[in-house]
C-alpha cells in the first residue's frame, strides 16, 4: 500500500513560492502602474505548464542568470491565483467574483493548465449557471473561439437548441466559426424548422463570400460552386427529407446547383413517388417541442363583478379595501385597472402565463388588493381587453355564479352607437339595448370568449 503525503508536499512548495530560494525565473505581470513581479523556479513551472516549458526554453538568461517572462495581458489578481495553483495544487473559487473566475478560465487556458480549465468550467456550470446565461453572448463567443471550453460549449449549445434565435438572429451569427455552426446543426433537439435552417445556412455561406452577387438571377455557375464549396460541411447537416414541399420548391430549387444529382432526385421522389426507395442518407427528424398554449375562455368563474360599473375617475387607485366577495381571476394577457376606494377582500390572481405587468407600483400585497395602482398585461394574439371596477361601493355588488354579465363590445369601430344605456335599458337612440345589435352591440353572455375591447357597463 502506497501512502501519499500530498498535503505536506503542497505546503512545502507553497513555502518555496513565498520565499523563492534559488529562483531563476522572473515573471512580469500586467502593466504599470498595476504590474507586479513574481519569482519562480524553471523546473516547477516547466513541469506544471507546457506554456512555461516552451517560454523558458525560448528565452535566454540575462546577466543575472534570470529568465524574464512578460505577461502584460494577465491581471495581478488572476496570476496570483494561478501561480499558487501551480505550486500548491490547490485553488478556491468561492470568494471570487464570477467575472474574475471567467477571466481566470481564459488565462488558465492560455497557460495550458488543462486540469484547471476543466475544473473552472465545471464550477461555473454547476454553481454559476445564472451568470453564464446573463452574459451569454460573451461566454459563447469566448467558448467557440477556444475549443478547449467543451463543458461551457455544451452548456451554451443546450441553450441555443432550445432558444435558437439567441444565435441565429444575433448580429454575431454571420461570424460564427464553421465548426460551431456544425455542432449546432447536428443537434436533434434544435428547435427550428428545417426550411428555416436552410435559410440560415445560405445566409451564413453568402456572408463568407462577400463577392457573390446580391441578386440570385445574376449568379453564374462559378458563384454556385463557390457557395457549394463554402457549405461543404454545412449542407450535410440539414434534414432535407423533413422539409415541406413548398419550401423545397421555394427555397431549395433556386439553389439546385448546390445539390448532388442523386440527393436531388431522392428529395424529388419523396413528393412525386413516395413509395420509391431512397438511397441517400436520411437523418432523423428533429425533436421539436410543442409549446402551444391551451385555448382559454373567460367564464363566470373567471370574472365575478358587479352589475353597475363606471370608470370616470381613475386617479385614486390606492388603498383598495372594504369590498366583499369581489374576485377577479384572469389567466392570460388582459389590461386590468382597479379604480376605487373602500373595497375589502378583493382578490386578483394572475397565473404564470401572464407575460407583461407594466406601470405597476406597490403590488406587494396584491393578494389583499391593497396599494394597487395599475396592472397591465399584454394580451396574447394582439387583442386587448379592458376591465374596470368602479369606485362607487354602493353600486358594486358581488356577482354570484350563474348571473349573466352585461358587456358592451366594440367591434373595431363598427358599432353604430356607443352611448351609455340608461336605467330602463335604452341607449341614446331610444333603442332597446337587449335587442338592438346594430346600435349598441350590447350582449348578455354566461360564457365570455376573447373579444376586442370589452367594457363593463
Amino acid at each position: 500500500m502506497t501512502t501519499k503525503f500530498y498535503d505536506r508536499l503542497s505546503n512545502d512548495l507553497a513555502q518555496l513560492l513565498e520565499d523563492p530560494i534559488d529562483y531563476n525565473v522572473s515573471i512580469e505581470v500586467s502593466e504599470e502602474p498595476d504590474n507586479k513581479n513574481f519569482k519562480g523556479h524553471s523546473c516547477i513551472l516547466q513541469s506544471r505548464s507546457s506554456y512555461f516549458k516552451k517560454k523558458i526554453n525560448e528565452i535566454p538568461f540575462n546577466e543575472n542568470h534570470i529568465k524574464v517572462i512578460n505577461m502584460p495581458n494577465i491581471s495581478v489578481k488572476i496570476f496570483d491565483v494561478i501561480i499558487k495553483y501551480i505550486y500548491r495544487g490547490t485553488i478556491s473559487l468561492e470568494k471570487l467574483e464570477n467575472s474574475i473566475i471567467f477571466d481566470l478560465l481564459i488565462s488558465a487556458n492560455e497557460l495550458d493548465l488543462d486540469e484547471l480549465v476543466e475544473h473552472i468550467q465545471t464550477h461555473l456550470v454547476n454553481n454559476n449557471a445564472s451568470w453564464l446565461r446573463l452574459n451569454f453572448t460573451q461566454v459563447y463567443q469566448t467558448s467557440y473561439q477556444t475549443k478547449n471550453f467543451t463543458i461551457i460549449q455544451e452548456f451554451c449549445n443546450d441553450i441555443i437548441a432550445k432558444y435558437p434565435n439567441i444565435i441565429f438572429e444575433s448580429e454575431n451569427f454571420l461570424s460564427l466559426p464553421e465548426y460551431a455552426l456544425i455542432t449546432i446543426l447536428k443537434r436533434d433537439d434544435l428547435q427550428l424548422e428545417e426550411g428555416k435552417i436552410w435559410d440560415y445556412a445560405i445566409q451564413w455561406g453568402k456572408a463568407q463570400n462577400q463577392t457573390l452577387p446580391t441578386n440570385l438571377d445574376e449568379w453564374i455557375n462559378e458563384n454556385f460552386l463557390t457557395l457549394k464549396t463554402t457549405l461543404k460541411q454545412i449542407l450535410p447537416q440539414i434534414r432535407y427529407f423533413n422539409i415541406s414541399g413548398n419550401d423545397v420548391l421555394d427555397k431549395l430549387f433556386p439553389y439546385l446547383q448546390l445539390f448532388e444529382t442523386k440527393l436531388w432526385l431522392d428529395i424529388s421522389s419523396r413528393f412525386m413517388a413516395p413509395d420509391r426507395p431512397i438511397t441517400s442518407t436520411i437523418l432523423p427528424p428533429r425533436k421539436i417541442l410543442n409549446d402551444t398554449l391551451p385555448t382559454r375562455t373567460i367564464t363566470d368563474e373567471d370574472i365575478e363583478v358587479t352589475d353597475e360599473i363606471w370608470t370616470e375617475n381613475i386617479e385614486n387607485m390606492k388603498n383598495i379595501e372594504n369590498m366583499e366577495d369581489v374576485k377577479i381571476e384572469y389567466m392570460e394577457d388582459v389590461n386590468i385597472e382597479y379604480v376605487g376606494e373602500n373595497m375589502k377582500d378583493s382578490k386578483c390572481e394572475i397565473t404564470e402565463n401572464a407575460k407583461n405587468i407594466a406601470n405597476s407600483e406597490n403590488i406587494e400585497n396584491i393578494a389583499n388588493a391593497e396599494n394597487i395602482e395599475n396592472i397591465e398585461i399584454s394580451k396574447i394574439d394582439g387583442n386587448t381587453e379592458n376591465i374596470e371596477i368602479s369606485n362607487n361601493i354602493d353600486e358594486m355588488r358581488p356577482r354570484r355564479k350563474g348571473q349573466k354579465l352585461k358587456m358592451r363590445r366594440d367591434l373595431d369601430g363598427k358599432d353604430g352607437n356607443k352611448d351609455e344605456v340608461d336605467e330602463n335599458g335604452f341607449d341614446g337612440d331610444g333603442c332597446d339595448a337587449n335587442e338592438c345589435r346594430k346600435c349598441t352591440s350590447d350582449i348578455y353572455r354566461e360564457e365570455t370568449p376573447y373579444t376586442e375591447n370589452i367594457h363593463m357597463n
